[in-house]
């Protein structure tokens, strides 16, 4: 016999566990700790084992009641269950539009259709029945028609409410998904036991759902959103329908919006490629539906795929291309770059032809051969990367690169040799003609001198007219100069002869970025600029002066030196000191204090909204920090935009402190 206090107590601890799950789970918002639900649940399941007879399958305890299974019995779908059609392209959207619109004029109706969009999320889809608003069972789509009994492994599920709101009979529609922090603990707990980490989050949340043991499904700790009632719901419009499943206690994600026009579709499609990066679950693309259900009833379905919805997918960052050759490029320290001639692919929302293979050894590595069809990455850099090579599709006549022993673009008999120490291979000759042509280009990227109108193609011709051979000879050219070569007129001969005006005062760290010093990219040249208040206090710096420099080692100070030594050189900036001023950089100081990040460094990777990556660079640098190019143990912070890429899995795999642009900005105190 139950006495009325025990019972009492029972039925209060299944509501309050219920309210802290949803809350949790559902809301993302917490008011206990989890330690302190947890004692909750473990109070309710002392209590349900001292009186079995109180025990219901909606009871908090029973989300991992189920033994383990045989296999998965097969259900048949009271609701056929279809795929969405695929767009990639505004133009897709707008054909969408115009054959919405002339179906619905087709069968005779006048109302203009709206749009909801929700954000596509990268899991499987599930199809969960109530009854009285008590979960009975839990679907996989399967073929569309016959999916399997998955009830059991659901049911551990946090974020999938046993009892509804309302003792409603409904079958609702949703994507069951892993979370990117349970991917990367998981992961982690792989890589500990030496076991294969998991590549795919929708491959891992599918494999987990098809696991014959629940105690399993429950430590993976799955989570789902629920966006569509297939059965028992009256609403008029999808976005009722969502609004509707947020009353009865389903997590719903609340990335929707309804819009009255395609270009604001569009728009919703733009931001979210930016933003997407920044939730913590995996999104791939944008549902966009006829809002109005009338309308959905109107239009049907094909075969295949309703005909008031489709997925409108972000640009692949992922794809498939055929190597049709593999080329050196010299690059302006004579360090030979081999790189892939591709098919031409779109990728990331860009056509892509080209593809650095980094030197020889990552050739080895892919064992890459030309005419070989290779998966190609683009994330947060610009140059795309080869990843993996499919060999399967190999073709018989595809030939290994062989390696050169001379490079002709290396002038002086093209000898090459390798960089002691280093995978690089270099030339040998430091006066080549396509040298000099990456240095001058170079010398007045924006990183530099920043001359405007003096790009690849204006460069190659002034050092081909021998108009150019050093960085000083591009002060003295005249107009008559340039009206010489091909494509120049009075008006872009003074424009670009203004610019060069224009560029003759640069700081100190510009300067010393744009001499082609090897060894010496932009962060060590602003290192040396903050060190060093003149270029001649530079220049009689010993090594055992630069190596007290934090972040200059031996080989970077003896070529700093090296450098000012040689003869050439010395004359060079003479001559080039004639033409140019040198003037101290003013920083915009952040609002609290410019020691925020002293001794910190941090990487910037991937694609910012608010600000350049040059300018969170320079807010990184008036702070006090120093900005890094890769990540490793000793950074200190990661600032992620979207498409971060493999920089971000790396600080997640070190533990890293990883920030976004938003909690960066208000780090520093600039919002």
């Amino acid at each position: 016999m139950v006495d009325a206090d025990t019972r009492d107590r029972l039925f209060k601890l299944r509501e309050l566990i219920n309210y802290h799950r949803h809350l949790y789970h559902v809301e993302d918002r917490e008011e206990i700790s989890e330690q302190a639900l947890d004692s909750l649940k473990k109070e309710l399941a002392d209590i349900e084992t001292r009186y079995p007879m109180l025990v219901t399958e909606d009871s908090p305890s029973q989300r991992v009641a189920g033994k383990v299974a045989d296999g998965f019995s097969k259900v048949t779908h009271k609701v056929s269950q279809w795929s969405f059609g695929d767009a990639f392209s505004a133009e897709d959207m707008y054909e969408f539009d115009v054959r919405v619109k002339r179906m619905l004029k087709q069968a005779g109706s006048t109302t203009v259709p709206t749009y909801s969009t929700e954000l596509k999320i990268d899991g499987l889809k599930v199809i969960l029945e109530y009854k009285a608003g008590i979960l009975v069972q839990a679907a996989t789509r399967g073929d569309g028609k016959v999916g399997e009994d998955v009830t059991s492994n659901v049911r551990t599920i946090e974020s999938v409410p046993l009892k509804l709101t309302k003792p409603v009979d409904i079958i609702v529609e949703g994507e069951i998904y892993i979370s990117k922090v349970q991917f990367d603990k998981i992961n982690k707990i792989q890589k500990k036991s030496e076991q294969p980490e998991y590549a795919n989050p929708r491959n891992l949340a599918a494999g987990t759902l098809r696991q014959l043991d629940p105690a399993v499904v429950a430590k993976r700790k799955l989570s789902v959103f629920i966006y569509d009632i297939a059965q028992g719901g009256d609403a008029q419009t999808q976005i009722a329908e969502l609004e509707e499943l947020n009353t009865l206690g389903f997590k719903v994600n609340r990335g929707y919006a309804h819009f009255d026009k395609m270009d604001d579709v569009l728009a919703y499609w733009q931001k979210w490629q930016k933003k997407k990066d920044d939730e913590d679950y995996w999104i791939d693309g944008v549902v966009v539906k006829v809002n109005e259900v009338e309308l959905q009833e109107v239009l049907g379905y094909t075969g295949k795929a309703p005909r008031f919805a489709i997925a409108l997918k972000f640009p692949a960052e992922q794809v498939t291309t055929v190597v049709e050759d593999i080329v050196l490029q010299v690059g302006r320290t004579g360090v030979l770059t081999p790189v892939a001639h591709l098919r031409p692919v779109l990728v990331a929302g860009s056509v892509v032809s080209r593809a650095t293979l980094h030197n020889e050894d990552e050739i080895r590595r892919l064992g890459i051969r030309v005419g070989d069809t290779v998966i190609l990455q683009k994330s947060g850099d610009i140059i795309p990367d080869i990843i993996e090579v499919l060999t399967d599709l190999r073709p018989k006549d595809s030939r290994l690169y062989k390696w050169p022993t001379k490079v002709t673009a290396c002038g002086g008999g093209g000898c090459i040799e390798r960089i002691e120490g280093q995978a690089a291979w270099r030339c040998v000759s430091k006066d080549s003609f396509y040298q000099l042509v990456r240095k001058i280009e170079y010398f007045t990227s924006k990183k530099c001198f920043d001359i405007d109108g003096c790009g690849p193609k204006v460069v190659e011709q002034l050092v081909k007219a021998d108009l150019v051979q050093s960085f000083d000879d591009i002060f003295t050219l005249q107009k008559g100069d340039l009206l010489e070569l091909e494509g120049f007129a009075e008006l872009s001969a003074v424009n670009l002869l203004k610019a060069i005006v224009d560029a003759q005062e640069v700081t100190l760290a510009r300067l010393l970025t744009s001499l082609s010093i090897p060894q010496v990219g932009e962060e060590t040249a602003i290192d040396l600029a903050h060190s060093f208040s003149t270029l001649q206090e530079l220049q009689a710096a010993s090594t055992e002066d630069l190596e007290q420099i934090d972040g200059i080692g031996e080989v970077v100070a003896e070529s700093i030196v090296n450098y000012f030594a040689d003869t050439q050189n010395k004359e060079m900036l003479k001559r080039l000191l004639t033409h140019i001023s040198i003037f101290k950089s003013q920083t915009i100081k952040s609002q609290q204090s410019d020691t925020l990040l002293q001794g910190k460094s941090v990487v910037v990777t991937g694609t910012l909204e608010r600000m350049s990556r040059e300018g969170a660079k320079q807010l990184i640098r008036d702070n006090g920090g120093k900005v890094a190019s890769s990540v490793s143990s000793k950074t200190s912070m990661v600032l992620a935009g979207a498409n971060a890429g493999s920089k971000l899995d790396k600080a997640r795999d070190l533990g890293v402190k990883v920030v976004n642009e938003q909690e960066f900005v208000k780090m520093l105190g600039n919002e």
